[in-house]
């Protein structure tokens, strides 16, 4: 079957798979360091401990999530540089984010204290839970240079089409997490700092393996080390405008996200439990999806920058193939598996029976968002940042403006036709947009 492999595939779809594949590998782990924290403060002998990781765990997510223009920003513009062989730009992208991580970093630490204030005042934990978030946060801020300067570096795997080095550091940060804080805490009579220890050890661990990779694997590069160019004005100032619209528009998404929860959460503890079991199906589909999304972001964003226009349209119309193959595919075992699936994520029966009136929103969802996964990696290898922001504008209006006019007489479903009508938006949006600054206008 290997012999054959090659011949089954066209050289694009294997460029494609090759960029995807890692990538989902490094997206299902992801969620592995906050399980391990999760796992081992769960026998610690306190329910106060797990429920202030679930604290701690959201407070970081959301900081993080809100800097990810490290990684996206970076991954568009290195692709695109990769593409014209501009090996000299390559790395001053490469030290811009590192720069940028650095100082967004610090900013993070210094305001530290007023972060955790208006985090603990939005969430409002039980005052039982308090003294404990803060010592598991004031631990893994320090965490935070490690983070943002690898989101730079991620982005600058992918620009340079190689997601194997990210993947391997996902697996490694995981090993590490896994070795450090169960010897902390089991070994050395730690309990939350250990858990908090072991999280920003990994982290690090990350770095410095992302770092060394770039020695062994781009060490060619290193003629190319200069200050000089490194802050031109123009240069610095496109830099800015690609991340300053990332940025905006990740607001828009937490935005929406964090109100899907908030929303699901006043109509009492059984439709949060429903929705939050349901959103599973959305989790599982985006770390596949995310993986080709990458691929357009490295592929297209060479193709683009090579000015290749045949290749870039071709790798377009693959990338929505494979979103189309997988969007079926989701469709198919989710409506014919979804409720055994539920079952192994919960033996609350009654959580169970309350979500099937339900379900089939949640079916809904991998045709409705595939579109936006594909046009975001697109749209992000093209640099074409601003598109993206009046997507997720005019998508979070249409969610809220749904949501808010027929809550009143569907309920949740209300609330997630609203998520569907939000997904189909951004993909119809960027379709309309792409159409305007694609090669073929």
């Amino acid at each position: 079957m290997r012999n054959h492999f090659p011949t089954i595939l066209k050289p694009i779809d294997r460029s494609i798979l090759g960029i995807a594949l890692p990538s989902v590998v490094s997206n299902i782990t992801v969620p592995l360091l906050g399980l391990v924290d999760v796992a081992i403060s769960g026998h610690l002998g306190s329910t106060e401990y797990l429920a202030a990781i679930a604290v701690g765990a959201m407070i970081f997510n959301v900081i993080y999530w809100v800097f990810g223009f490290l990684r996206m920003g970076t991954s568009g513009m290195t692709s695109q540089a990769f593409g014209r062989n501009d090996m000299a730009e390559v790395v001053r992208l490469l030290l811009r984010s590192l720069v940028v991580g650095l100082a967004v970093a610090m900013a993070v630490l210094v305001f530290q204290q007023p972060l955790l204030r208006l985090a603990l005042a939005v969430i409002g934990p039980d005052s039982s839970v308090v003294p404990i978030v803060e010592c598991y946060f004031s631990y893994c801020v320090w965490g935070a240079p490690a983070m943002l300067c690898l989101y730079g570096l991620t982005g600058w795997f992918i620009g340079m089409q190689n997601t194997r080095i990210p993947m391997m550091i996902s697996i490694m940060q995981n090993i590490v997490n896994i070795a450090v804080s169960i010897s902390l805490v089991a070994w050395c009579g730690m309990k939350i700092e250990g858990v908090a220890l072991g999280t920003v050890i990994a982290q690090y661990a990350g770095l410095a393996m992302a770092l060394l990779m770039i020695g062994l694997r781009y060490g060619g590069l290193r003629k190319h080390f200069k200050l000089k160019g490194l802050f031109v004005r123009e240069a610095m100032m496109r830099f800015f405008a690609v991340n300053r619209d990332i940025f905006l528009r990740t607001l828009f998404l937490v935005a929406v996200n964090l109100y899907f929860v908030s929303s699901g959460a006043s109509q009492g503890s059984t439709i949060l439990a429903v929705n939050t079991l349901l959103m599973q199906f959305f989790t599982l589909f985006s770390y596949v999806m995310d993986g080709f999304a990458y691929a357009g972001e490295a592929l297209c964003g060479k193709h683009w920058g090579a000015a290749d226009k045949q290749m870039f349209s071709s790798t377009v119309n693959r990338l929505f193939r494979w979103g189309i193959v997988l969007a079926t595919v989701y469709t198919a075992v989710y409506f014919f598996g979804g409720e055994p699936f539920l079952g192994l994520l919960t033996d609350d029966a009654n959580v169970i029976v309350a979500s099937r009136p339900f379900f089939l929103w949640a079916v809904a969802v991998p045709f409705a968002g595939m579109a936006a996964f594909i046009w975001d990696g697109v749209f992000i290898g093209i640099t074409a940042t601003r598109g993206m922001l009046v997507s997720s504008i005019i998508a979070a209006i249409a969610f809220f403006s749904v949501e808010l006019l027929m809550i009143p007489t569907m309920g949740n479903h209300a609330l997630w036709f609203a998520l569907i009508v939000y997904l189909a938006t951004r993909g119809i949006v960027q379709t309309f947009l792409f159409k305007r600054i694609s090669f073929n206008s």
